[in-house]
Protein backbone atom coordinates (compact mmCIF):
# COMPACT_ATOMS: atom_id res chain seq x y z
CA UNK A 1 0.00 0.00 0.00
CA UNK A 2 1.61 3.24 -0.75
CA UNK A 3 1.76 5.91 1.61
CA UNK A 4 0.48 9.32 1.55
CA UNK A 5 3.90 10.97 0.38
CA UNK A 6 4.33 8.39 -2.37
CA UNK A 7 0.91 9.11 -3.86
CA UNK A 8 1.95 13.03 -4.03
CA UNK A 9 3.72 14.14 -7.01
CA UNK A 10 7.38 14.76 -5.88
CA UNK A 11 9.22 18.00 -6.93
CA UNK A 12 11.69 17.72 -9.62
CA UNK A 13 14.09 18.86 -6.51
CA UNK A 14 13.06 15.33 -5.42
CA UNK A 15 13.14 13.34 -8.43
CA UNK A 16 9.73 14.38 -10.18
CA UNK A 17 9.59 16.03 -13.58
CA UNK A 18 10.51 19.89 -13.66
CA UNK A 19 7.57 22.26 -14.27
CA UNK A 20 9.60 24.27 -17.04
CA UNK A 21 11.60 22.26 -19.47
CA UNK A 22 13.61 25.33 -19.60
CA UNK A 23 14.81 27.49 -17.47
CA UNK A 24 13.10 31.52 -18.31
CA UNK A 25 14.87 34.72 -17.69
CA UNK A 26 13.49 36.03 -14.23
CA UNK A 27 13.71 39.54 -15.32
CA UNK A 28 12.78 40.91 -19.07
CA UNK A 29 12.25 44.42 -19.67
CA UNK A 30 8.91 45.64 -21.99
CA UNK A 31 10.74 48.08 -24.39
CA UNK A 32 9.39 50.09 -27.21
CA UNK A 33 10.09 49.85 -30.49
CA UNK A 34 13.50 50.36 -31.72
CA UNK A 35 12.95 52.37 -34.57
CA UNK A 36 11.29 54.42 -32.79
CA UNK A 37 13.63 55.21 -30.64
CA UNK A 38 16.11 55.85 -32.72
CA UNK A 39 13.78 58.32 -35.29
CA UNK A 40 14.28 60.90 -31.90
CA UNK A 41 17.88 60.16 -31.15
CA UNK A 42 19.08 60.49 -35.30
CA UNK A 43 18.24 63.90 -35.20
CA UNK A 44 21.12 64.63 -32.02
CA UNK A 45 23.06 62.06 -33.79
CA UNK A 46 23.70 63.51 -36.48
CA UNK A 47 23.97 67.35 -35.00
CA UNK A 48 26.85 65.41 -33.29
CA UNK A 49 25.29 66.13 -30.18
CA UNK A 50 24.51 63.74 -28.24
CA UNK A 51 24.53 64.13 -24.51
CA UNK A 52 22.45 66.34 -22.18
CA UNK A 53 20.47 68.32 -25.41
CA UNK A 54 17.11 68.31 -26.87
CA UNK A 55 16.11 64.60 -26.31
CA UNK A 56 16.53 64.86 -22.78
CA UNK A 57 15.29 68.22 -22.07
CA UNK A 58 11.58 66.53 -23.65
CA UNK A 59 12.04 63.66 -21.27
CA UNK A 60 12.90 66.00 -18.32
CA UNK A 61 9.45 67.89 -19.23
CA UNK A 62 7.20 64.98 -20.05
CA UNK A 63 8.78 63.10 -17.11
CA UNK A 64 8.18 65.91 -14.65
CA UNK A 65 4.10 66.40 -16.30
CA UNK A 66 3.95 62.52 -15.82
CA UNK A 67 4.75 63.23 -11.71
CA UNK A 68 3.07 65.98 -11.33
CA UNK A 69 6.35 67.72 -10.19
CA UNK A 70 8.41 71.00 -10.69
CA UNK A 71 11.68 70.06 -11.94
CA UNK A 72 12.72 66.77 -12.91
CA UNK A 73 16.47 66.18 -13.98
CA UNK A 74 18.19 63.58 -15.66
CA UNK A 75 21.55 61.98 -14.27
CA UNK A 76 23.36 59.20 -15.17
CA UNK A 77 21.85 56.68 -12.57
CA UNK A 78 19.61 57.11 -9.62
CA UNK A 79 22.70 56.34 -7.17
CA UNK A 80 24.63 59.71 -9.05
CA UNK A 81 21.50 61.46 -8.44
CA UNK A 82 21.09 60.64 -4.71
CA UNK A 83 24.66 61.48 -4.48
CA UNK A 84 24.45 65.10 -5.89
CA UNK A 85 21.28 65.23 -4.00
CA UNK A 86 22.98 65.38 -0.73
CA UNK A 87 25.31 67.13 -1.97
CA UNK A 88 23.84 70.11 -3.27
CA UNK A 89 22.00 70.14 0.06
CA UNK A 90 24.96 70.54 2.36
CA UNK A 91 23.89 67.53 4.36
CA UNK A 92 26.56 67.23 6.97
CA UNK A 93 27.03 64.46 10.10
CA UNK A 94 24.47 61.65 10.02
CA UNK A 95 21.52 60.46 7.72
CA UNK A 96 19.00 58.18 8.72
CA UNK A 97 18.06 54.84 6.17
CA UNK A 98 16.59 51.88 6.15
CA UNK A 99 19.10 48.56 6.44
CA UNK A 100 16.60 46.67 4.40
CA UNK A 101 17.55 48.37 1.07
CA UNK A 102 19.84 47.66 -2.15
CA UNK A 103 23.52 48.84 -0.83
CA UNK A 104 23.37 52.22 -3.73
CA UNK A 105 20.82 54.02 -0.96
CA UNK A 106 23.85 53.80 1.43
CA UNK A 107 26.48 54.02 -0.87
CA UNK A 108 25.38 57.24 -1.97
CA UNK A 109 25.45 58.49 1.77
CA UNK A 110 29.04 57.62 2.44
CA UNK A 111 30.14 59.34 -0.77
CA UNK A 112 29.20 62.27 0.80
CA UNK A 113 31.60 61.22 3.73
CA UNK A 114 28.52 61.44 5.85
CA UNK A 115 27.83 58.36 8.33
CA UNK A 116 24.60 56.51 7.85
CA UNK A 117 22.85 55.83 11.04
CA UNK A 118 20.41 52.20 9.76
CA UNK A 119 17.33 52.20 10.95
CA UNK A 120 14.28 49.11 11.03
CA UNK A 121 11.93 48.50 8.60
CA UNK A 122 8.19 48.04 9.13
CA UNK A 123 7.18 44.15 9.59
CA UNK A 124 4.37 44.72 7.45
CA UNK A 125 4.91 47.15 4.31
CA UNK A 126 8.74 46.32 4.80
CA UNK A 127 9.20 50.09 4.32
CA UNK A 128 11.44 52.55 7.44
CA UNK A 129 9.23 52.43 10.68
CA UNK A 130 9.24 56.39 10.99
CA UNK A 131 9.16 55.40 14.90
CA UNK A 132 12.62 54.14 14.84
CA UNK A 133 13.64 56.65 12.72
CA UNK A 134 12.37 59.23 15.38
CA UNK A 135 14.67 57.05 18.07
CA UNK A 136 17.59 57.15 15.98
CA UNK A 137 17.30 61.10 15.36
CA UNK A 138 19.88 62.67 17.18
CA UNK A 139 21.92 66.44 17.15
CA UNK A 140 24.03 65.13 14.37
CA UNK A 141 20.98 64.10 11.85
CA UNK A 142 20.66 65.97 8.91
CA UNK A 143 18.47 63.92 7.20
CA UNK A 144 16.03 61.11 6.16
CA UNK A 145 16.76 58.90 3.03
CA UNK A 146 13.46 56.46 2.84
CA UNK A 147 12.82 54.07 0.24
CA UNK A 148 9.94 53.45 -1.38
CA UNK A 149 10.28 49.35 -1.36
CA UNK A 150 9.63 47.43 -4.70
CA UNK A 151 7.53 50.75 -5.36
CA UNK A 152 5.59 50.36 -2.56
CA UNK A 153 5.04 54.24 -1.22
CA UNK A 154 6.21 54.19 2.39
CA UNK A 155 4.50 56.58 4.91
CA UNK A 156 5.34 59.76 3.64
CA UNK A 157 3.10 61.77 6.17
CA UNK A 158 5.16 60.37 9.18
CA UNK A 159 8.20 61.13 7.58
CA UNK A 160 7.42 64.36 6.35
CA UNK A 161 6.20 65.51 9.97
CA UNK A 162 9.27 64.26 11.87
CA UNK A 163 11.88 65.79 9.12
CA UNK A 164 9.67 69.42 9.87
CA UNK A 165 9.40 68.42 13.48
CA UNK A 166 13.31 68.49 13.81
CA UNK A 167 14.42 70.45 10.92
CA UNK A 168 15.55 67.99 8.27
CA UNK A 169 16.23 67.30 4.86
CA UNK A 170 14.20 64.10 3.38
CA UNK A 171 14.98 62.83 0.59
CA UNK A 172 13.03 59.52 -1.18
CA UNK A 173 15.19 56.48 -2.92
CA UNK A 174 12.39 55.89 -5.79
CA UNK A 175 14.45 53.79 -7.79
CA UNK A 176 11.42 51.02 -8.12
CA UNK A 177 8.79 53.24 -7.82
CA UNK A 178 8.22 55.72 -11.37
CA UNK A 179 4.33 54.87 -11.56
CA UNK A 180 3.37 54.25 -7.61
CA UNK A 181 1.20 56.26 -6.22
CA UNK A 182 0.48 57.65 -2.32
CA UNK A 183 -3.38 58.37 -2.22
CA UNK A 184 -3.69 59.63 -5.88
CA UNK A 185 -0.70 61.38 -6.13
CA UNK A 186 2.17 60.20 -8.04
CA UNK A 187 5.22 58.97 -6.26
CA UNK A 188 7.78 62.37 -7.67
CA UNK A 189 6.37 64.61 -5.38
CA UNK A 190 7.48 64.10 -2.05
CA UNK A 191 10.26 65.07 0.54
CA UNK A 192 13.01 67.73 -0.70
CA UNK A 193 13.64 65.11 -3.83
CA UNK A 194 12.80 62.21 -4.91
CA UNK A 195 15.28 59.59 -7.59
CA UNK A 196 14.10 57.22 -9.30
CA UNK A 197 16.18 54.83 -11.77
CA UNK A 198 15.90 54.32 -15.20
CA UNK A 199 18.12 51.11 -15.55
CA UNK A 200 16.72 47.58 -17.08
CA UNK A 201 14.80 46.00 -14.46
CA UNK A 202 12.79 48.89 -13.72
CA UNK A 203 8.75 49.57 -15.74
CA UNK A 204 10.22 53.55 -16.93
CA UNK A 205 13.72 52.08 -18.64
CA UNK A 206 16.65 54.40 -20.26
CA UNK A 207 18.91 51.83 -20.48
CA UNK A 208 20.82 53.22 -17.50
CA UNK A 209 19.78 56.47 -16.06
CA UNK A 210 18.42 58.50 -13.36
CA UNK A 211 15.76 60.91 -12.92
CA UNK A 212 15.87 63.75 -9.72
CA UNK A 213 12.70 65.41 -9.16
CA UNK A 214 11.71 68.25 -6.80
CA UNK A 215 9.74 71.19 -6.34
CA UNK A 216 12.77 72.96 -4.80
CA UNK A 217 14.35 75.41 -8.34
CA UNK A 218 17.23 76.35 -6.37
CA UNK A 219 17.66 72.23 -5.84
CA UNK A 220 16.91 71.25 -9.25
CA UNK A 221 19.27 73.89 -10.64
CA UNK A 222 22.21 72.70 -8.34
CA UNK A 223 21.56 69.34 -9.62
CA UNK A 224 21.65 70.10 -13.25
CA UNK A 225 24.84 72.09 -13.23
CA UNK A 226 26.73 69.10 -10.92
CA UNK A 227 25.58 66.54 -13.11
CA UNK A 228 28.39 68.53 -15.68
CA UNK A 229 30.79 69.10 -13.22
CA UNK A 230 28.79 71.70 -11.67
CA UNK A 231 30.17 74.08 -14.96
CA UNK A 232 27.36 76.12 -16.21
CA UNK A 233 29.55 76.86 -19.49
CA UNK A 234 31.43 79.33 -18.02
CA UNK A 235 34.27 77.00 -17.11
CA UNK A 236 34.83 78.48 -13.50
CA UNK A 237 32.63 75.55 -11.48
CA UNK A 238 29.78 76.81 -9.08
CA UNK A 239 29.46 73.63 -7.30
CA UNK A 240 31.45 70.17 -6.96
CA UNK A 241 30.34 68.35 -9.31
CA UNK A 242 30.45 64.91 -11.13
CA UNK A 243 30.15 63.49 -14.84
CA UNK A 244 26.44 61.93 -14.24
CA UNK A 245 24.86 63.13 -17.46
CA UNK A 246 22.06 61.47 -19.26
CA UNK A 247 22.88 60.65 -22.79
CA UNK A 248 20.39 61.41 -25.52
CA UNK A 249 19.83 57.60 -26.88
CA UNK A 250 19.07 57.07 -23.21
CA UNK A 251 16.56 59.93 -23.00
CA UNK A 252 14.82 58.55 -26.62
CA UNK A 253 14.45 55.28 -25.01
CA UNK A 254 12.55 56.84 -21.94
CA UNK A 255 10.74 59.40 -23.78
CA UNK A 256 9.37 56.33 -25.44
CA UNK A 257 8.72 54.16 -22.53
CA UNK A 258 6.67 56.39 -20.62
CA UNK A 259 3.42 55.79 -22.57
CA UNK A 260 4.14 52.26 -21.30
CA UNK A 261 4.75 52.76 -17.77
CA UNK A 262 0.75 52.84 -16.97
CA UNK A 263 0.21 49.61 -18.93
CA UNK A 264 3.06 47.92 -17.12
CA UNK A 265 1.77 48.85 -13.97
CA UNK A 266 -1.82 47.29 -14.25
CA UNK A 267 -0.04 44.11 -15.65
CA UNK A 268 2.12 44.07 -12.56
CA UNK A 269 -0.54 44.73 -10.00
CA UNK A 270 -2.48 41.86 -11.96
CA UNK A 271 0.36 39.47 -11.42
CA UNK A 272 1.03 40.46 -7.88
CA UNK A 273 -3.32 39.45 -7.62
CA UNK A 274 -2.72 36.32 -8.72
CA UNK A 275 0.49 35.22 -6.82
CA UNK A 276 -1.64 36.96 -3.47
CA UNK A 277 -4.68 34.48 -4.59
CA UNK A 278 -2.80 31.40 -4.88
CA UNK A 279 -0.81 31.00 -2.25
CA UNK A 280 -2.73 32.96 0.30
CA UNK A 281 -3.53 30.19 3.34
CA UNK A 282 -0.34 28.41 2.37
CA UNK A 283 1.50 27.33 5.54
CA UNK A 284 4.15 30.33 6.22
CA UNK A 285 3.54 32.24 3.44
CA UNK A 286 2.61 36.22 3.86
CA UNK A 287 3.36 39.40 2.03
CA UNK A 288 4.13 43.37 1.65
CA UNK A 289 1.34 44.78 2.58
CA UNK A 290 0.41 47.80 0.55
CA UNK A 291 -1.87 50.77 2.43
CA UNK A 292 -5.39 50.95 1.36
CA UNK A 293 -5.01 53.95 -1.45
CA UNK A 294 -2.03 53.36 -2.29
CA UNK A 295 -0.32 52.12 -5.55
CA UNK A 296 2.74 49.78 -5.56
CA UNK A 297 4.51 49.62 -9.37
CA UNK A 298 5.52 46.06 -8.25
CA UNK A 299 8.90 46.34 -9.68
CA UNK A 300 9.67 43.27 -7.48
CA UNK A 301 7.27 40.92 -6.44
CA UNK A 302 8.36 39.15 -3.02
CA UNK A 303 7.03 36.64 -0.10
CA UNK A 304 7.99 35.87 3.54
CA UNK A 305 8.85 32.34 4.25
CA UNK A 306 8.64 31.29 7.70
CA UNK A 307 9.93 28.24 7.42
CA UNK A 308 8.58 26.96 10.58
CA UNK A 309 5.47 26.83 8.95
CA UNK A 310 5.97 26.59 5.60
CA UNK A 311 7.91 22.95 5.53
CA UNK A 312 11.67 24.20 4.74
CA UNK A 313 13.63 27.01 4.69
CA UNK A 314 13.48 30.33 1.93
CA UNK A 315 16.93 28.67 0.66
CA UNK A 316 15.54 25.48 0.65
CA UNK A 317 12.58 26.76 -0.88
CA UNK A 318 14.60 29.14 -4.04
CA UNK A 319 16.41 25.41 -4.46
CA UNK A 320 13.58 23.42 -5.06
CA UNK A 321 12.05 26.45 -7.38
CA UNK A 322 15.54 26.47 -9.56
CA UNK A 323 15.01 22.79 -9.81
CA UNK A 324 11.79 23.48 -11.49
CA UNK A 325 13.76 25.43 -13.51
CA UNK A 326 12.22 28.83 -11.80
CA UNK A 327 14.77 31.04 -11.26
CA UNK A 328 14.14 33.72 -7.72
CA UNK A 329 16.08 36.53 -5.80
CA UNK A 330 16.84 37.37 -2.98
CA UNK A 331 15.78 40.97 -2.78
CA UNK A 332 17.20 42.41 -0.54
CA UNK A 333 19.64 39.80 1.85
CA UNK A 334 21.67 40.12 3.31
CA UNK A 335 20.28 43.68 4.39
CA UNK A 336 22.88 46.68 5.34
CA UNK A 337 23.97 45.79 8.98
CA UNK A 338 24.76 42.51 7.81
CA UNK A 339 27.59 43.78 4.64
CA UNK A 340 31.24 43.86 5.01
CA UNK A 341 30.95 47.94 4.15
CA UNK A 342 28.23 48.65 6.92
CA UNK A 343 28.41 46.32 10.08
CA UNK A 344 30.63 48.79 11.51
CA UNK A 345 27.23 51.03 11.58
CA UNK A 346 25.02 48.26 13.08
CA UNK A 347 24.78 50.43 16.35
CA UNK A 348 20.94 48.88 17.96
CA UNK A 349 18.66 45.73 17.51
CA UNK A 350 16.92 45.34 13.87
CA UNK A 351 14.19 42.86 14.19
CA UNK A 352 12.27 43.58 11.61
CA UNK A 353 14.76 44.04 9.31
CA UNK A 354 16.38 40.88 9.98
CA UNK A 355 12.81 39.27 10.01
CA UNK A 356 11.90 39.95 6.58
CA UNK A 357 15.20 40.32 5.10
CA UNK A 358 16.18 36.59 6.16
CA UNK A 359 12.90 35.16 4.75
CA UNK A 360 11.87 37.05 1.51
CA UNK A 361 11.97 35.48 -1.34
CA UNK A 362 11.34 37.00 -5.19
CA UNK A 363 9.35 35.22 -7.85
CA UNK A 364 9.45 35.96 -11.35
CA UNK A 365 7.10 39.29 -12.70
CA UNK A 366 6.90 41.39 -15.84
CA UNK A 367 4.69 42.55 -18.09
CA UNK A 368 5.09 39.76 -20.64
CA UNK A 369 5.03 36.70 -18.25
CA UNK A 370 1.95 35.12 -19.65
CA UNK A 371 -0.74 33.67 -16.72
CA UNK A 372 -0.09 30.09 -17.88
CA UNK A 373 3.59 30.45 -16.14
CA UNK A 374 2.14 32.62 -13.57
CA UNK A 375 -0.24 29.62 -12.33
CA UNK A 376 2.54 27.14 -12.85
CA UNK A 377 4.79 28.93 -10.44
CA UNK A 378 2.28 29.24 -7.84
CA UNK A 379 1.26 25.41 -8.55
CA UNK A 380 5.10 24.58 -7.95
CA UNK A 381 5.42 26.18 -4.95
CA UNK A 382 2.35 24.94 -3.03
CA UNK A 383 3.29 20.71 -4.48
CA UNK A 384 6.64 21.72 -2.94
CA UNK A 385 4.98 22.84 0.20
CA UNK A 386 3.11 19.86 0.42
CA UNK A 387 5.65 17.50 -0.28
CA UNK A 388 8.28 18.43 2.50
CA UNK A 389 5.06 18.82 4.92
CA UNK A 390 4.13 15.31 4.30
CA UNK A 391 7.82 14.20 4.26
CA UNK A 392 8.26 16.05 7.70
CA UNK A 393 4.69 14.57 8.87
CA UNK A 394 5.56 11.00 8.42
CA UNK A 395 9.42 10.99 9.18
CA UNK A 396 7.56 12.12 12.58
CA UNK A 397 4.79 9.29 12.76
CA UNK A 398 7.81 6.63 12.17
CA UNK A 399 9.80 8.03 14.93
Amino acid sequence: MRTLLESIEAPAHWGGAPAFAERFRFISPLLPPLDEVLEDFRAAYDAGVITNAACVRRFEEQSAAYLGARDCVGVSSCTSGLTLVMRALELAGEVIVPSFTFFATAHAIRWNGLTPVLADCDRETWNIDPADVERKITARTSAIVAVHMYGNPANVDALSNLARKHNLKLIFDAAHAFGSQRLGLPVGQFGDAEVFSLSPTKLLVAGEGGLVATADRDLARAVRLMRNYGDDGSYDPQFLGQNARLGEFNAALGLHGLPLVNKKVQRRNQIARMYVDGLTGLPGVTFQKVEAGNRSTYKDFSIHVDGSLFGCTRDQLAQALLTENIETKKYFYPPLHKQTLYRQFDRTALPNTNYVADNVLSLPIYETLPDSTIACIIDSIKRIQGFVAHRSFEANAKS
